[in-house]
C-alpha cells in the first residue's frame, strides 16, 4: 500500500515533535516536508533532541501543495491565517491542532467546514470528514469526564473542576511561569472560571444535553511536573455508584483508549500513551470523576493520530501502541 504523503506545518513546538515522533514510526504514513522558516535548513534532530538517530529530515521554507495530509501545528490563531495565504490541492485533508476552527461558529472557513475532533463521540462525522479541528488538551480531558452523564440527561447542577497540567502545556516558548526555577517546587492556578477550553466543553455537553444550564467551573493548575494532566470533578448525582460505573462503561465500550478503572488511577498510567483512564467515586450526593490524560498525546498529537487513522479507514490504534512511562 502506498503511504500517507505528511506535511506539518509549524515543526519546533511540543506537539510538532510528538506529532513527528509517532509519525515516523507509523506503518501507513511518510513525512513528506516539515515546515518552520526559523529552523529552514535545520536538522530536525537538532530541535527535538529525542529524535537522534531516527530520522535525517531537516525543517524546510518550502511547502508541498499535493501532500495527502497536512497538520497544522500552528499557535492559536495562526491556523485561519496560513490557510487564508497558502492553498492545497483538492485531495489535501487538514487536521488542525490549534483552537481556530472547534466552536461551531468557526467551522466554516473559505469552503472547508472542520469537524470536531473528540473520536469518544464523533467517529462517523470523523471518517467521513477532509477536516478536522483538533480538540484542545484540557477539553479532551474534561468533557471526557462528564459526557456520559450529558448522553444520559443527568446533568442537573452545576460541575466542578480542579485539573493540573504539566509545563508542557504552556508550550516551548519561555515566560516567567515556565522558568525551572518558578515551576520546580511550586504550584498555582491561571485562568480561573475562563480557561478558553470551556468554550468546546459547553458545546459538546449542549449538544448531548440540550437542557443543561448550570455553570461548569473550571480551575486550572500549573503542577512542577512536565507534561501530563490530572483532573477532578464533581457534580450532584441521584443514582448509586453502580448506576455511574455502568453508565460509563456503556458509553465507553468502543472506546479504543478510554478505560474506566474500578481502581483508583494516577498521572503515570497515562504518560507517554493515547489513553484517558477515568475513575467515579460517589460521596453522599456528589459523583467525583477522576480524569487523567497525557496532555502531548492524547490531548494533542496522539488524538489527532488517532483521528487520522478514522480519516483513512487505519485501525484506530495504529501506531499508537505505546507503554506509559510507569517507572
Amino acid at each position: 500500500m502506498k503511504k500517507l504523503e505528511i506535511g506539518i506545518i509549524g515543526g519546533a513546538g511540543y506537539t510538532a515533535g510528538e506529532l513527528i515522533r509517532l509519525l515516523l514510526q507509523h506503518p501507513k504514513t511518510n513525512i513528506n516536508f516539515i515546515y518552520s522558516t526559523s529552523n529552514a535548513g535545520n536538522k530536525i534532530y537538532k530541535v527535538h533532541q529525542d529524535l537522534i538517530g531516527d530520522t535525517e529530515i531537516s525543517f524546510t521554507s518550502e511547502i508541498n501543495s499535493e501532500v495527502d495530509l497536512l497538520f497544522l501545528c500552528l499557535g492559536h490563531g495562526n491556523s485561519t491565517s496560513f490557510l487564508a495565504n497558502n492553498t492545497f490541492s483538492k485531495k489535501t485533508k487538514i487536521i488542525d491542532l490549534s483552537n481556530d476552527f472547534r466552536l461551531v461558529a468557526d467551522k466554516n472557513f473559505e469552503g472547508k467546514e472542520f469537524v470536531y475532533g473528540l473520536p469518544e463521540t464523533q467517529r462517523e462525522a470523523i471518517q467521513k470528514a477532509n477536516y478536522i479541528a483538533n480538540p484542545g488538551c484540557f477539553a479532551t480531558a474534561l468533557q471526557l469526564a462528564i459526557l456520559p452523564l450529558a448522553a444520559n440527561k443527568l446533568l442537573s447542577n452545576d460541575i466542578h473542576i480542579n485539573a493540573v497540567t504539566g509545563a508542557t502545556g504552556a508550550g516551548t516558548s519561555l515566560s516567567n511561569t515556565t522558568h525551572f526555577t518558578w515551576r520546580d517546587n511550586n504550584f498555582s492556578h491561571y485562568k480561573a472560571f475562563t480557561h478558553q477550553h470551556l468554550g468546546e466543553i459547553y458545546q459538546t455537553v449542549n449538544q448531548l444535553q440540550s437542557d443543561f444550564d448550570s455553570e461548569i467551573n473550571f480551575v486550572p493548575n500549573r503542577g512542577n511536573f512536565s507534561r501530563g494532566i490530572f483532573a477532578t470533578v464533581y457534580t450532584h448525582y441521584n443514582g448509586t455508584i453502580e448506576d455511574a460505573k455502568k453508565s460509563y462503561k456503556n458509553f465507553y465500550k468502543e472506546a479504543a483508549f478510554t478505560v474506566v478503572s474500578d481502581e483508583e488511577v494516577h498521572l503515570k498510567q497515562v504518560v507517554n500513551t493515547n489513553k484517558c483512564l477515568i475513575h467515579l467515586m460517589k460521596h453522599d450526593n456528589k459523583l467525583l470523576i477522576t480524569s487523567s490524560i497525557d496532555n502531548l498525546l492524547k490531548g494533542a498529537s496522539g488524538q489527532a493520530v488517532q483521528n487520522m487513522n478514522l480519516m483513512y479507514g487505519f485501525e484506530e490504534t495504529e501506531g499508537l501502541q505505546l507503554k506509559a512511562t510507569y517507572f
